[in-house]
């Protein structure tokens, strides 16, 4: 089969290097020159079904599946031969932009084992498979998503569910979420969980069948840390992170850039960088300008907008280590600190889908309804 470089190909290959089991994308690709034996044997070390198929150029150019090779040898064609002759072309792939629940959710309406992720150059820089993503680079960054809410203002949907496990297109808001950082390579996740959280640790154990590690931030019941106070039980697990964390609240449903909001980040050099989106309200009345208590003109119900925060952060180490233990602490007290102390703090715009789940009128509209 021989090696295959993809490395100088394609504006997204330095984000998708394998990691399944210490695998790299070049063990589960062959070439055109390869042979029905050097595919046979890439389904049986990777346990999977398909075998992709490049050019020499790491374009993706077809596929060969357990089915093809088993017809091809009850057929009587030889190991040694060439898979050329068997590889068909790719009916369904998916970009590195696509979100990973999104890609399951075709993998599951179509049977598929496995989907190839396709830059637009038509390089192949990845691949999803059924219990994890084999493609981004992994992260050094923790994730903390905030999940212990009440979620009062959804009840009685919320009285034996945690907000966070409501259901949009199928799956729980949460799910949404983790699958999305494990799609940008985030392998190190913890769970922030107070109101029912049982629920939460049952539904994703350790995170394994996920492709990540979870870990769980235990609130007292009675005692709630807030939107930032949970960051101080991270001193549980060894020594804190040694990279900036990413911090959200569990009940967003979004598609935002988690490496292009690390990345922005680090290049700006500020010790914390917040998340924002846009709030739009539209005035059901015609709006008077005046001036001199002369009328300039009238704006018929305008739709002004105002940058709001999205309820997602990065947070250096050393920032993380000034959050209290066991006391409520909002997160945005964090950031006055900040000022105060003169240090720098970012701002990066949502430019995705972005959908706070926090009343019935914006449940609906998550899901369609509205």
């Amino acid at each position: 089969m021989g090696p295959v470089s993809l490395d100088s190909h394609g504006e997204n290959s330095g984000e998708w290097s394998m990691t399944r089991q210490e695998i790299s994308l070049t063990d589960m690709l062959v070439t055109l020159h390869a042979s029905i034996r050097d595919c046979l044997a890439v389904i049986d070390r990777h346990e999977v079904s398909t075998v992709f198929v490049i050019d020499g150029d790491g374009r993706l150019v077809g596929l060969v599946g357990e089915r093809e090779i088993r017809r091809a040898l009850v057929s009587g064609t030889d190991l040694d031969g060439s898979v050329r002759e068997l590889a068909g072309c790719p009916t369904t792939t998916v970009t590195p932009g696509q979100g990973r629940a999104e890609v399951l959710d075709v993998m599951r309406a179509l049977r598929l084992a496995e989907i190839p992720v396709v830059d637009r150059d038509g390089r192949i820089v990845g691949v999803h498979i059924d219990n994890e993503i084999i493609g981004p680079e992994p992260l050094d960054n923790w994730a903390v998503v905030m999940a212990g809410g009440r979620g009062t203002r959804l009840a009685p949907l919320t009285d034996d569910i945690p907000k966070p496990m409501l259901p949009v297109a199928g799956r729980p808001i949460l799910e949404r979420i983790v699958l999305h950082l494990v799609g940008a390579g985030i392998r190190q996740i913890f769970l922030s969980v107070n109101y029912l959280g049982s629920q939460i640790e049952d539904y994703f154990g350790d995170g394994s069948t996920y492709g990540c590690t979870i870990e769980y931030l235990r609130e007292d019941r009675d005692r709630p840390l807030g939107t930032g106070g949970a960051l101080g039980l991270l001193g549980e697990f060894g020594d804190g992170p040694t990279a900036p964390v990413l911090l959200m609240n569990g009940d967003l449903v979004t598609a935002f850039s988690v490496q292009d909001l690390l990345r922005c980040h680090r290049d700006r050099n500020v010790i914390a960088t917040i998340a924002m989106t846009r709030y739009q309200h539209q005035v059901p009345f015609g709006v008077i300008e005046a001036e001199d208590e002369r009328l300039r003109r009238i704006v018929e119900k305008p739709t002004p907008s105002w940058p709001v925060n999205a309820g997602i952060y990065v947070l250096d180490p050393d920032l993380v280590s000034r959050v209290p233990r066991g006391e409520m602490f909002p997160v945005t007290k964090l950031f006055d600190e900040c000022l105060d102390r003169g240090e720098s703090v970012g701002l990066w715009s949502v430019r995705d889908q972005w959908q706070d789940i926090g009343r019935p009128a914006e449940l609906a509209q998550a899901r369609g309804q509205w």
